[in-house]
């Protein structure tokens, strides 16, 4: 199957699944294809054939996207270089979530979460700490008992009540000796936070010289702003005081800069976000919700005030867009 063809199914699936789905960032470089938003849930989706594609540098910036938009994010890919993802499995890539167009159907669609997870020596999966201990003492087991079932130490049965996970084979040997149901679902729509690798996500890149002058205007404006260097916006600015975030863009106004702006718009619509382009000269105000504002008008402007100002009556408020 052709990568367009996967983002196109993957893209059908989340419609179906009821999201409301950005166009396809359809420029380079890109840390995600498409947002997508059901309710309170919103995704971040990186769709891969072979998921070992995946680099750090778009890991990091996919799961510094999540924590300022208050995202997801994931990646649906076929297969690593030595097998195809199996379904009902999630990986991790860089700290970032990996599973099947399968898995994705059934957690999306079926609201069937996976139960499996993949990590250095084998496949795992969680087990209810609470309800082990209850069923072990309600039949008047020790640890010792339990370890000699399960021929493994008493250290280790008391690893898993205290919350440590298991592999397969021991998750099924406990459901099978106490008959009930052990394992927790892969929270995946909160990033996986239980299972996922202990990696801390990397700090924001270095601000472009380029955008300097702009950064500067944002942050006057009240904004916390954090560059990008995958995504389809230059930066995001996070606002403190309102609670509305906003994308930003930056460049000479080309016809590359303007479907930009169309994809800023587009995501600015699932994301809950103002969207603002800075140019050299506006031939329009703005562009499916994305404002157009002149690079001088802006850094011309001494109270921040002038420019939030601007980038409301230009723009779409949040609480509006679907």
């Amino acid at each position: 199957m052709s990568r367009s063809a996967l983002v196109g199914n993957v893209t059908a699936m989340l419609e179906d699944a009821g999201f409301v789905v950005s166009d396809r960032c359809a420029i380079r470089p890109k840390s995600f294809d498409v947002a997508a938003r059901r309710g309170a849930d919103l995704i971040l989706v990186k769709i891969l054939g072979n998921v070992d594609g995946f680099d750090a540098a778009t890991g990091g910036e996919m799961r510094r996207l999540g924590t300022y938009l208050d995202a997801t994010p994931f990646v649906i890919g076929l297969r690593t270089r030595d097998e195809e993802l199996k379904p009902g499995v999630v990986y991790f890539r860089h700290g970032v979530p990996a599973f099947s167009p399968d898995t994705a159907m059934d957690l999306f669609v079926e609201e069937v979460p996976p139960l499996i997870y993949a990590a250095p020596g084998g496949l795992y999966v969680s087990i209810d700490a609470d309800v082990l201990a209850d069923e072990r003492e309600r039949r008047g087991w020790s640890l010792g008992q339990l370890a000699t079932e399960l021929g493994v130490s008493r250290r280790t049965v008391s690893k898993y009540e205290d919350g440590m996970n298991a592999s397969i084979e021991v998750a099924m040997q406990l459901e099978e000796l106490f008959e009930a149901p052990l394992t927790s679902p892969v929270d995946v729509l909160d990033g996986a936070e239980e299972v996922r690798d202990a990696e801390p996500t990397p700090a924001d890149p270095d601000v472009s010289p380029d955008d300097e002058g702009i950064v500067a205007v944002l942050t006057q404006a009240g904004f916390d702003v954090h560059p990008t260097n995958r995504a389809p916006f230059k930066a995001v600015g996070e606002d403190t005081s309102e609670e509305e975030n906003v994308l930003t863009g930056n460049s000479t106004f080309t016809e590359a800069a303007e479907k930009r702006a169309r994809i800023m718009g587009s995501i600015g619509r699932v994301t809950r976000t103002r969207s603002v382009y800075f140019v050299d000269r506006i031939p329009r105000r703005e562009v499916e919700g994305t404002a157009f504002v002149e690079r001088e008008e802006a850094e011309s402007m001494r109270d921040g005030e002038e420019l939030r100002e601007l980038i409301r009556e230009r723009t779409t408020p949040p609480e509006e867009h679907a």
